[in-house]
């Protein structure tokens, strides 16, 4: 079976390929050139690249590459920005391999497609209606509409997978600037932010959910959520931080009205809500279907995600 794996120097893709016994039957595709496989395309994922060279005689795409948020961005209109690679890029990726005769497409979306935030113990279901509300999650959801448009036309199989965030060994962003917060053994006000519940989902475990996406018949024309399946709120996040590296957990009991008040005044209302709000999957569906469940603990990808 040859794979076509896209996105496979960023985070996500890096991982799965170093989790490959072998590269004999991989091809790739992204915007440097690797040292580990002979059959690769340097290009961008847009609704114009020809990607023959590495798609013909393709089994599996496996499409990880993607426009991901971007701080103060620059662009002039930024859900073009993003439609132009998340979307018209996929669907023209997916049309090539519809000709080229793959047989199944896994798509790795992302949970914002279902929103950004749920009530406590009302987590987002595989069965809800999508209702992205930024840019990013708006144009990942034309896609997985018009990659299921597209399957059903065809006889290549669709396979959607939305995870929420996604951390382990070098992670960045605000997970990895909080990891390193809680590494100075200061301080921190975030004792009391204890009655959310967030899932997150470690890339050991993407990684493992899409290996078995690869082949498994049930996979086919499927959309799964991915988590760890162990919510934790941001006071047992940040205990957690603490524990894997060696520190004392130091949180103060800052109230939670405090941080709204404060990003009111600030006018950051949205980090504030990602920090002390809910965002939790459901996925039963995905341990059914598939016969899966996370294979990896938390606290294994908590302690990757510290490593410097």
């Amino acid at each position: 079976m040859r794979l076509l794996i896209t996105g496979y120097s960023g985070f996500v893709g890096s991982h799965f390929l170093n989790s490959l016994d072998s590269l004999e039957n991989v091809n790739l595709l992204g915007r440097s050139n690797p040292t580990v496989c002979n059959k690769y395309l340097k290009a961008n994922i847009d609704a114009t690249t020809d990607y023959t060279k590495v798609i013909d005689q393709v089994d599996v795409v496996i499409h990880i590459a993607a426009r991901v948020h971007v701080m103060n961005d620059a662009a002039a209109d930024p859900l073009e920005a993003f439609r132009e690679v998340n979307t018209l890029g996929t669907l023209n990726l997916a049309k090539q391999a519809v000709k080229a005769g793959v047989k199944r497409f896994i798509f790795v979306s992302s949970i914002k497609v279902n929103g950004e935030s749920t009530s406590v113990s009302k987590p987002f279901c595989v069965s809800d209606k999508p209702k992205p509300e930024d840019p990013y999650g708006v144009s990942k959801a034309e896609a997985e509409m018009q990659l299921m448009a597209l399957g059903k036309e065809t006889d290549m199989e669709i396979v959607i997978i939305r995870p929420p965030l996604v951390y382990g060994e070098g992670v960045k962003a605000n997970f990895a600037s909080l990891m390193k917060l809680v590494g100075k053994g200061l301080p921190l006000p975030f004792r009391s932010i204890c009655n959310n519940e967030r899932s997150l989902v470690s890339v050991y475990n993407l990684v493992d959910l899409i290996k078995v996406c690869i082949d498994h018949p049930k996979a086919a024309n499927q959309v799964f959520l991915a988590s760890d399946d162990h919510d934790l709120s941001t006071a047992e996040m940040v205990a957690l931080m603490a524990k894997v590296q060696g520190k004392p957990n130091l949180a103060l009991p800052v109230p939670v009205w405090c941080f709204k008040l404060t990003g009111k005044v600030l006018g950051k209302q949205d980090v504030i809500d990602k920090l002390t709000g809910s965002l939790q999957l459901d996925i039963t569906h995905t341990k059914n279907t598939l016969n899966w469940s996370p294979p990896y603990s938390v606290e294994h990808g908590f302690t990757h995600a510290a490593k410097k």
